[in-house]
Order: C-alpha cells, then sequence, then structure tokens
C-alpha cells in the first residue's frame, strides 16, 4: 500500500473516561497520518470536562476529524452501528475509546485489507486483546514501555494474517463490502459491542470471510472489554459452537511462534529510520 492510498475512516465512540479519553486521542494523533478522516461520536456520554478534551483536541489535531453528540443516549450496539450504517460502503476502522494506537497502526490495518480479499475483519495485536493479545495470550499486560520501540517490532515481523476465532475489540477494521453482504449489528440482541462483534465475525465467518490477526499494528489498551448481561447466553444460544471454537484456539495456541518472535524483535530492534514519521 502506497503512502497515497486512502485510508480508512476511524470511528470514535467517544466513552465516559475523560482521562482514557485524553489518552486515546493523545495516542490516535501521535500515530497516525495527518489528514486522515475520523469521527468522534458521542452517544451522550462525555462530560464537561471530557467534552472540552475533545474541542481543545479539534483545536490541535493534524487529522480531518469531526465531532458528533446525540442528544439522547442510545443502546451501545446500536450508535456504533448507526456509525458503521453512516459509512456504508467505506473501509473503517473502529477503535475503542480508551484505546492508545501505537504508530503506523492505521497504515498496517489498510495493508492488511488490500493485500488478502478473503479478510473481512482486521484485528491488531493488543496487550488486553484475548485471541490476539501480547505478551502472552489471554492475558491482560502493561501497556508497552515504549510505543515507537513496539511499533517498530511489529512492523518487522513476516506477513501472515493467521485466522482468530473472531475480531477483538480494542481496534477493528471491518472491510465495507463484507459488512453490506453481512447486514449491520444486531442491536436487538445483543447489549455490548464485545458480543455484537462476536457475532458479526461468526457471520463473516459464515459466509467464507476472514477474520484475522495483523500482526505488523499494535493498538495498545488499558483493560478488555466485556459483555453486557444476557449477551453470553445468546451468543451461546446463536453459534453453539463458539465456546468450543474459543477453547481450542486457546489450548492449540496457533500465534505462539509469533508471540514470541516479536518479543525477541522488541528487544533486538535497532533504531527507528530517518524521517519514519513521514509514513505512519
Amino acid at each position: 500500500m502506497s503512502p497515497a492510498d486512502p485510508l480508512p475512516v476511524v470511528l470514535l465512540p467517544v466513552g465516559v473516561d475523560d482521562d482514557a479519553l485524553d489518552a486515546c486521542l493523545g495516542a490516535l494523533d501521535a500515530g497516525t497520518p495527518a489528514g486522515t478522516r475520523v469521527w468522534l461520536a458521542d452517544n451522550a456520554q462525555a462530560g464537561p470536562r471530557g467534552i472540552a478534551i475533545v474541542e481543545r483536541w479539534l483545536g490541535r489535531t493534524r487529522l480531518r476529524a469531526d465531532y458528533t453528540r446525540r442528544p439522547q443516549p442510545v443502546g451501545e450496539v446500536a450508535h456504533v452501528d448507526e456509525m458503521l450504517a453512516a459509512c456504508a460502503g467505506l473501509d473503517v476502522v473502529v477503535l475503542a475509546p480508551d484505546a492508545q494506537p501505537l504508530p503506523g497502526w492505521l497504515r498496517e490495518l489498510a495493508a492488511c485489507l488490500s493485500r488478502d480479499a478473503s479478510i473481512a475483519t482486521a484485528t491488531p495485536w493488543c496487550n488486553a486483546g484475548e485471541s490476539a493479545a501480547w505478551p502472552r495470550l489471554g492475558e491482560i499486560a502493561p501497556l508497552p514501555h515504549d510505543f515507537e520501540r513496539a511499533a517498530r517490532a511489529c512492523a518487522a515481523l513476516p506477513l501472515m494474517y493467521p485466522e482468530l476465532p473472531a475480531a477483538v475489540g480494542p481496534a477493528v477494521a471491518p472491510r465495507g463490502s463484507a459488512r453490506a453482504k453481512a447486514g449491520g449489528l444486531d442491536a436487538s440482541s445483543y447489549a455490548s459491542w464485545y458480543a455484537a462483534l462476536i457475532d458479526l465475525s461468526l457471520r463473516l465467518a459464515g459466509l467464507g470471510w476472514r477474520n484475522a490477526l495483523c500482526e505488523t499494528a499494535f493498538v495498545a489498551r488499558g483493560g478488555e472489554g466485556g459483555p453486557g448481561e444476557g449477551d453470553m447466553d445468546a451468543i451461546n444460544a446463536r453459534w453453539p459452537a463458539w465456546n468450543a471454537r474459543l477453547a481450542e484456539f486457546l489450548m492449540r495456541d496457533p500465534l505462539r511462534e509469533q508471540r514470541e518472535r516479536l518479543a525477541s524483535l522488541y528487544v533486538d530492534i535497532g533504531p527507528p529510520e530517518p524521517q519514519r514519521e513521514l509514513f505512519l
């Protein structure tokens, strides 16, 4: 993918944690190419301090960002589905409001979709990424100490784009054409984006697409998302093989070699290339 190719639109559902939002916006600005389209959609969640953080960031960001706020909140899944529907036909990345993307993250996710037409969703590594977790599978680790070093280590990995059981919520790039075939999120069955994303991933897999790890990208997060009340019962009723599929992935651990290689690269990676910031 060349620097001139269009990048996905970043969709950021604004949350209630002001400090996490501030850190997210700072990392987003630092690690994303200037001029990238970003939509901050506030489901009537941010308080006065959160709104002030957003307004201050909008005034100084290098990104092409817009902020909208609903007068009244809707359900979490309905809110994200509304954002996706407004971007029909476009490739997007949904970024959790407490996530902190590392340099190069968006271009690598876009390249993942561009290089392999079978991929419906691309998920980066995350320190709290469940099946896409690094350095340990299924565990919550601290944020990487050195974002720049971790990003360069990821970029040095060979491209394999292995399949995940489902896309993972800290950041996910769902292909626009795949979304159109699978339909929207199921806001009537699920209360959380966490569960609705699993359901969407399984529908996409049923249509022959892949939910892949983009091993050259990393998005950090302070903690994992989780299902709403009754969500996992609904998942298990609709997808009775889901628990077995996830358990088999965790026991087999097919990403162990990639995680170990990334850990070695993180230790041994050399200094950044001159003017690397021009190609975030």
